[in-house]
């Protein structure tokens, strides 16, 4: 049997009855954030080192904002914390302008443009196993309270919740709950993660596919050895220029717009990865592939030195928009369930190496988009190439002192030439460059 984790969004039925408390549970999840953020600076500044959530936990546990939200909840507000910032300190390294994360604060300015007050937004809050009691049968979850908002001993020590999923949605294995405010709505919903257990599925066959992770193409895929595709990431880039323009122009970063336009450029960002997930697991199914070779990018930020590399004022913002873990770890997820495996390879001299004969050079990649052989007259796309040495796994084969298959100088490149080209689209998905698409942000 094979364990999945899946996510359904629920409404809440009786949002006027619980909007209140669970106000006051995301305020205490921002307070709580902003006292752990407050103690991260100090550490950073005296140690120069980041504290890990254990450390917070720690160190907070008994502070009087720990106590305002169910303990494992408190728990996940300083494991987001944590995580953000061991995000922010990979991105200084090279890039000098990247600031740790911020304080969750909203400004409200009088008509004269100056500062009347200031309050906390409502933060998501997650209740784990420990603070949730489902009644499945009535479409029910008790969540725990806080300690700080159980404000006499006969008051309930939990929030009744009455929700409403889409249809055929069945709710079994309760795993954890979060409580999402959606600004644009201005009300509450729950987010309900369910653990399932479904049949091992067998694979759709037995080859194997590559995909080479960039800058200008998003994802270059090469299955087998009868067609590559190329997911050009246009639609994040512009994504990546317009919002944060946008956003420059709130007359607060922390005001009710800003905060929409963040939760849209995060929803649009989360949307690209899971289309572009399940399209090429989609590809793989009809190609009978039973296993996704993906370059492992744990040292794109650094040279061969340790030093922190500079692709120039837009390379650094597009490389450190990128969200590679992530989207991995959603090709990963939609894999595992069609029976395929994802593996982590090393790309190390993928884009030098030519896919067709194995000579290695730098100069052969003449353009970003074009690689040429001086060795074997062979021509075609750059980034489908590194997709191919990554399919190939030429790393392992020669650690093995072994000849990667297919690098016998008499294979066909015209695949690899003319790969097909696919364009996202927000409302139907990864479609043929052909097809005009809507490119507006």
């Amino acid at each position: 049997m094979l364990e999945v984790h899946r996510t359904h969004r629920a409404k809440i039925l009786n949002h006027s009855q619980v909007a209140e408390m669970l106000d006051r549970h995301g305020w205490s999840a921002s307070k709580l954030w902003n006292v752990a953020n407050y103690h991260s600076r100090n550490v950073w500044e005296d140690t120069g080192e980041i504290p890990d959530h254990g450390d917070l936990k720690d160190e907070l546990k008994t502070h009087p904002k720990y106590k305002g939200l169910h303990s494992q909840s408190s728990q996940r507000v300083l494991e987001e914390l944590a995580e953000a910032f061991n995000s922010w300190y990979g991105k200084r390294k090279s890039d000098s302008r990247a600031n740790p994360p911020g304080y969750r604060k909203k400004n409200y300015y009088d008509q004269h443009g100056r500062r009347v007050h200031e309050e906390h937004p409502r933060s998501t809050v997650t209740w784990k196993q420990n603070g949730i009691k489902h009644d499945a049968k009535n479409n029910r979850v008790r969540l725990s309270k806080g300690a700080n908002h159980k404000e006499h001993p006969r008051a309930w020590e939990y929030i009744l919740v009455e929700y409403e999923t889409r249809p055929g949605v069945t709710v079994e294995n309760l795993q954890q709950v979060r409580a999402v405010y959606d600004q644009s709505k201005e009300r509450w919903e729950l987010h309900l993660v369910c653990k399932d257990e479904i049949e091992a599925p067998t694979a759709p066959g037995t080859e194997t596919a590559g995909i080479d992770l960039g800058i200008c193409n998003f994802a270059a895929v090469a299955y087998s050895t009868e067609e590559a595709d190329l997911y050009p990431g246009n639609r994040l880039k512009q994504d990546g220029y317009y919002f944060p323009k946008e956003i420059a122009k709130c007359d607060d970063s922390g005001g009710d717009r800003a905060t929409r336009l963040h939760h849209k450029w995060s929803e649009r960002r989360t949307h690209f990865f899971h289309s572009l997930a399940k399209h090429i697991v989609e590809k793989c199914i009809e190609r009978g592939v039973g296993r996704i070779n993906v370059g492992k990018l744990a040292g794109v930020r650094e040279d061969e030195n340790g030093e922190s590399k500079n692709w120039g004022k837009h390379g650094n913002l597009d490389l450190h928009g990128w969200a590679f873990d992530r989207f991995t770890k959603i090709l990963t997820y939609k894999a595992k369930v069609e029976g395929i495996d994802v593996v982590e390879v090393s790309e190390r001299d993928t884009s030098k190496t030519c896919c067709v004969c194995g000579r290695k050079d730098d100069s052969q990649r003449v353009e970003r988009g074009l690689y040429v052989c001086d060795e074997c007259d062979a021509a075609f796309n750059a980034d489908v190439n590194g997709a191919e040495n990554i399919r190939l796994n030429i790393n392992e084969a020669e650690s093995n002192s072994e000849s990667p298959p297919g690098l016998d100088g008499n294979r066909s490149t015209g695949w690899l030439a003319q790969p097909g080209v696919y364009l996202h689209d927000l409302s139907s998905g990864f479609q043929p460059q052909e097809q005009v698409v809507d490119c507006k942000p």
